[in-house]
């Protein structure tokens, strides 16, 4: 899946967004938002393996999440035309700075899942010749890695942030872990008993050859 989590925001307020994987992505999501400058702008955030690029005009902020395999070319792409698709709504041109967050998640929350749908199966070919040009012709378009904007204290939350999927990754871990040797050690039983059993047959049969079936060796 190469478009992960996209987002249509007014300043740092998210008004509608849609996300396709499990992972909570919305602390570094937020702490872009709020670094991208007022003016018109695009460029492309970089964090783990994972690329935040958007592009910031009218006001308005359009960001996708993605893959690194995705390149940079679908995403804008889909930026593009999902900007195409946001303006000429109605609520876009009344919009003010109290419109509160995801005050449009009910009416344009479909679009952007459904336009992610679309990227993530069959991108149109007519829509990634555009991009390609146009990332051609912009040369504003730089790539920057996130901790470059980050601030001691929002290091500290995404690595805690970080932090937190890793101990539940590694509290699975250890769950595992512990169902593996209970099934080890239930094994290992099984054996040294089949072993036990075996060897007091071989001593019968020993003692048989000897003293007969009846094991009486003084008769």
């Amino acid at each position: 899946m190469s478009l992960i989590h996209a987002l249509v925001a007014q300043g740092s307020t998210i008004l509608a967004d849609h996300k396709s994987g499990k992972r909570d992505f919305s602390q570094a999501t937020q702490t872009i938002l709020s670094k991208i400058p007022p003016n018109n702008s695009k460029l492309t955030y970089v964090w783990e393996q994972y690329l935040f690029h958007y592009i910031s005009e009218g006001g308005f902020t359009y960001l996708v999440m993605a893959d690194d395999s995705a390149g940079r070319r679908m995403p804008f792409a889909f930026l593009a035309e999902l900007q195409r698709k946001f303006v000429p709504q109605p609520s876009s041109s009344s919009l003010d700075e109290s419109t509160p967050a995801y005050g449009l998640q009910g009416s344009f929350g479909p679009v952007i899942s459904s336009l992610m749908h679309t990227y993530n199966t069959a991108p149109p070919s007519d829509e990634l010749s555009r991009a390609q040009t146009e990332l051609n012709q912009v040369k504003d378009i730089m790539v920057q890695n996130v901790e470059q904007i980050l601030s001691r204290g929002e290091r500290i939350e995404l690595l805690v942030d970080k932090t937190d999927v890793m101990a539940g990754q590694a509290t699975a871990f250890r769950r595992g872990a512990r169902s593996v040797r209970r099934q080890m050690w239930w094994k290992n039983q099984k054996i040294l008993g089949l072993g036990v059993v075996a060897f007091l047959i071989f001593l019968y049969i020993i003692i048989a050859q000897f003293c007969g079936a009846g094991l009486q060796c003084g008769a």
